[in-house]
């Protein structure tokens, strides 16, 4: 659903947005009940063009409806976010720290997806291509963050990031984190987590 709302409808110059501005919208309108144009500009940092063609393209697939108070979510767009959203649950911000690449950083948690993981490299690739420096990928397997493929705790000497994940996050034996990192810009690291984990989900699902 996420592809066919990023993707053209008509022979046309290529769309300036991608799946993971449609799922950042859908979260801003569940999060705020409503939003206008404006916030949609400023919060997905895109121009009004591509606004009204993201608007359009959602309205086409009767996710999202129009109304003097501005754009809200439709039955439909709620019940197929809410489904969404039993496989990306949580996410917080992390300061810079001992795993990741960058001053920003960004983390999500992928509901009992550790099986979608191969050496992270593809997840990496996925927030590189939202402009981002990278994406750090670790399971949580047996009470320890560890590195796909092996039983390396990567956080054992760090107590605070620890923390942090598990109050911020609640995952559980068989989640994932993925951690998307830049060093000019918060949203960027946002939005390179949100499309590392939109893909390992898309991925998973295929098979």
């Amino acid at each position: 659903m996420l592809q066919k709302v990023a993707g053209k409808f008509a022979p046309s110059r290529g769309l300036s947005y991608d799946m993971v501005h449609v799922f950042k919208t859908l979260q801003l309108i569940q999060e705020r009940g409503h939003v206008s144009r404006d916030i949609l500009c400023e919060e997905l940092e895109l121009g009004d063009g591509s606004i009204k063609t993201l608007v359009r393209h959602l309205k086409m697939q009767d996710l999202i409806e129009s109304n003097n108070a501005g754009t809200k979510m439709t039955d439909k767009g709620g019940s197929f976010f809410s489904e969404l959203l039993t496989s990306i649950p949580s996410e917080t911000s992390l300061s810079k720290c001992s795993i990741t690449l960058g001053k920003y950083n960004h983390a999500i948690l992928l509901k009992q997806m550790s099986s979608a993981i191969k050496s992270g490299i593809e997840q990496r690739d996925a927030a590189i291509k939202m402009g981002a420096s990278g994406a750090t990928t670790i399971l949580f397997k047996n009470r320890k963050f560890v590195i796909p493929r092996t039983d390396y705790d990567a956080i054992k000497n760090d107590y605070q990031l620890s923390k942090r994940l598990i109050e911020g996050l609640h995952p559980v034996d068989g989640d994932v984190i993925i951690i998307g990192s830049d060093n000019h810009s918060k949203k960027r690291a946002e939005f390179a987590a949100k499309n590392a984990a939109l893909i390992t989900v898309m991925n998973h699902e295929k098979h």
